[in-house]
């Protein structure tokens, strides 16, 4: 094999033999690999599949493989190779030491690749030269494949759906998530793959410089894309809780996603089809640019924090998300006829509209109807991309001076 880093190549070979020396003993002095239990679509018939989760067995003995004298020697050829600092910074987190993160992020996974494609701690010198193969090509490739996949719940797809930024919602493949991380299983929502609205995950894939250090913002990302899908679909979605991320293919770390975007609101489950994926893919280019545009920041999380309130907190939260996205300085009055305006195609939509968020004006509980008026209004306003200019247009409309602006859409459901 081309080896492009003899020395790098050298050190990690003999701490994975003196790793896998160390995790025999081990085991034949009567320490346990733990097993999963998993079960797969078999038909009438499931199947059933044992799986040693010897990235488990590995990480629990971290400390102990961490200050071999073989493991401090890999540690300092690591250091010398600056392509190595995206695997030590990502995980650092400003926690801990330069080294412990080149442990988690090369040594303990280059261990457990080696030892999974092995079977054990049966020593391969062609299964070592094929993972460390793959290593070199991450550390000094020109481009790295980076990729964080987390489960959806609450939304069925029958196709892939792209929703821009390098986001997707797709169907999981069967045993994709243990494949790389054997233990997921325990991670992953109740029922997830056996149901029809758990079938899903959302992924997010791009490709990065060799120059940069720094993953991307996973967590932020998806989270955007989950408040996406929840104002085009109205469905009860969300991801998580963990998201599992991949760098070159390699496992590369799992993080938690943001809570809001984790916890599952009240309501129906839905399906994402063509029309619905689009209007997400609008919507979440617009999220993007939320943070120039406070009130529309704090109309976005309003509303979103209104899911999972109960009364009087939810019409409390609806009621700050209106005037913060259509009231400003005239205040919530002038955000309901405004959005009665931009809503209603005629006149009786318009009336009954205005009826439905009298409740927010009156101090009295939403109804179903008026938490749909303001999501719709949310998405309205996204798609006009320019806040402050809908506003200006809806009180010409009003005062006659002009026609009213057309609304994108006639319903979101």
């Amino acid at each position: 094999m081309a080896v492009r880093a003899p020395q790098l190549y050298r050190s990690l070979r003999l701490f994975g033999l003196a790793s896998f020396a160390l995790l025999t003993q081990e085991v034949e002095a009567g320490a346990e690999i733990p097993f999963s239990f998993e079960e797969h679509d078999g038909g009438k018939r499931p199947l059933y599949e044992y799986r040693p989760l010897l990235r488990t067995y590995v990480e629990a003995r971290a400390g102990r493989l961490a200050v071999l004298p073989d493991a401090l020697t890999a540690l300092e050829e690591l250091r010398r190779e600056p392509a190595a600092a995206i695997y030590a910074r990502a995980h650092a987190g400003g926690e801990g030491s330069e080294n412990g993160a080149l442990v988690r992020t090369v040594l303990l996974p280059l261990l457990t690749a080696v030892a999974e494609g092995c079977g054990g701690f049966d020593w391969s010198d062609e299964v070592f030269d094929r993972t460390y193969g793959e290593l070199e090509r991450s550390l000094f490739g020109t481009r790295r494949a980076y990729a964080a996949v987390a489960p959806l719940v609450g939304l069925g797809a029958g196709s892939q759906i792209e929703l821009g930024r390098g986001i997707r919602v797709r169907v999981a493949a069967a045993g994709e998530l243990a494949a790389h991380w054997p233990d997921a299983v325990r991670l992953l929502p109740p029922s997830f793959g056996r149901e029809p609205d758990r079938v899903c995950v959302l992924e997010l894939e791009r490709p990065l410089q060799a120059a940069e250090s720094e993953p991307p913002d996973a967590p932020g990302e998806l989270a955007d894309a989950v408040t996406a899908l929840r104002l085009a679909t109205s469905a009860a979605v969300a991801a998580g809780p963990v998201l599992f991320e991949r760098l070159d293919w390699r496992p590369y770390g799992i993080r938690p996603v943001l809570p809001i975007a984790a916890t599952q609101p009240p309501g129906e489950p839905s399906r994402l089809d063509t029309f619905r994926g689009k209007l997400a893919r609008d919507l979440l280019e617009r999220i993007a640019s939320a943070d120039d545009d406070p009130e529309l920041a704090e109309g976005l999380d309003r509303w979103e924090l209104s899911l999972f309130a109960t009364e009087p907190y939810r019409s409390e939260q609806l009621r700050e998300a209106l005037t913060a996205l259509l009231g400003g300085t005239d205040g919530l009055w002038a955000a309901t006829v405004r959005t009665a305006l931009l809503l209603g195609e005629t006149a009786r939509d318009r009336l009954d509209h205005l009826e439905r968020l009298r409740a927010l004006t009156a101090g009295e509980p939403a109804k179903p109807s008026t938490l749909d008026a303001v999501r719709r209004a949310l998405v309205e306003t996204l798609l006009h991309a320019d806040r402050a200019a809908l506003v200006a247009a809806l009180d010409e409309s009003l005062l006659g001076l002009r026609a009213r602006p057309a609304a994108f859409l006639t319903a979101v459901a």
